[in-house]
Formats: C-alpha cells, structure tokens, sequence
C-alpha cells in the first residue's frame, strides 16, 4: 500500500483487529489476515478491551485470532487487562491470566518471537487515570514469571510487555524507568505532539 510503502523502515503498520476466520470470505465489515497480508501490513492488535467488552470477544476467541494470525506470518501485540471491580476485588492476575493462558497456548511453535503482550487496565483506558508505575511495574513482573513458568525463562525475559492506559508525556519516563515494562501502546496521546516525547522514552527498550 501507498502508506507502508513511503514510510521510514523502522515504522511498522498494525491493524486494530482481524477476523477469527482464516480466508476472505462473506465476512462482511471484517478483515481476514489475506487481506491484511496483501496490504503490505503484518502487524495485528488483538484482545483489545473495547472488543472483549462491545463485541463479546472471549479469551478463546482471541486466542483463535491469535493462532490465525501468527500461523499466517503476521505479528501481535496481545491485549489483556483488568476492570476496576476486579482490582478493587484483589482479582488483578486472576483476569490477567485467564485472558493471556489460552493466548500462550495457541502460540504456534517458533512463533512466541512474535507476540508482544499489552498490559492495559480497563479503568486507565481513555479514562486520564494511570496505573502508578509501581502498579504496573507490579502486574507486568507477575506476567513475566507466569511466562516464565510457562513458555522458559529465557523465552520469558525476552518477550516484550508493554503498558497500555493513559500513557503521557509527563509519566512516559517513570513508567519506562521499571524493569519490566518494555514499551507503550498509547491511545488519544499518540495523536498529540507529546507523542514525540512518549517514543523518545521507550527508544531505548522496544524495537519493534
């Protein structure tokens, strides 16, 4: 496409979403990955919390999703996440780990390279309330050893998890200074200058 074509090598394009079906077809108002693919795009968001929550897309859908993509040579970042009820309830990795376990699973073999996995609390989506660092810090820690107890440790140190919930110029630093996070994936800021500022911060960390 005109756009991945003109732009620098190191920006890559992601789609928001593909359809839980491997093949154009009567699918209407969706994207398959064939699609994707012949766009020149290989980068898909899947999991989002706006699509669990609007259009009831379960973990093992999104793990579906997942398979497809990656078996087809395209990337994810991986969304998961927890609602305020569930923190507030002590439920945080609960949730966090029934939504990423049928994700791992389905990870085809030699493919874990290319999965990112977002960690993205519900209630600091959009909502200008961010997960303190120590909060976030805290959640993608456990995510690693839940990795690590899963996929091996060295393929655990070596998977990027990258925060996701009102991400902004003026926390970009602080929330990149932990050890554990590894990157953004950043919303209405990265329509805004600050945005600038935000890439600057997590250079050092994620290549995408």
């Amino acid at each position: 496409s005109y756009l991945v074509e003109n732009l620098r090598k190191d920006i890559n394009v992601s789609v928001q979403n593909v359809w839980s079906k491997e093949k154009a077809g009567a699918w209407t108002g969706e994207l398959t990955v064939d699609l994707v693919k012949d766009l020149g795009v290989n980068w898909t968001i899947l999991g989002h919390s706006e699509r669990r929550a609007y259009c009831g897309e379960t973990p093992e859908v999104v793990a579906t999703k997942v398979q497809i993509a990656l078996a087809a040579g395209m990337k994810v970042i991986a969304c998961i996440g927890e609602k305020l009820e569930d923190r507030e309830a002590g439920n945080t990795m609960n949730v966090c780990i029934q939504q990423l376990e049928p994700i791992i699973k389905a990870i085809p073999s030699g493919c874990v390279d290319n999965v990112v996995v977002a960690y993205e609390p519900v209630w600091a989506i959009g909502t200008g309330v961010t997960a303190s660092p120590e909060q976030a810090q805290e959640v993608h820690e456990q995510l690693r050893k839940y990795l690590s107890s899963n996929i091996g440790a060295e393929k655990a140190a070596s998977i990027r998890i990258i925060y996701g919930g009102s991400v902004k110029a003026k926390n970009c630093d602080e929330l990149m200074a932990k050890a554990d996070i590894d990157g953004f994936l950043v919303g209405g800021a990265s329509l805004k200058e600050e945005f600038l500022t935000i890439i600057n911060s997590s250079a050092g960390k994620s290549n995408l």
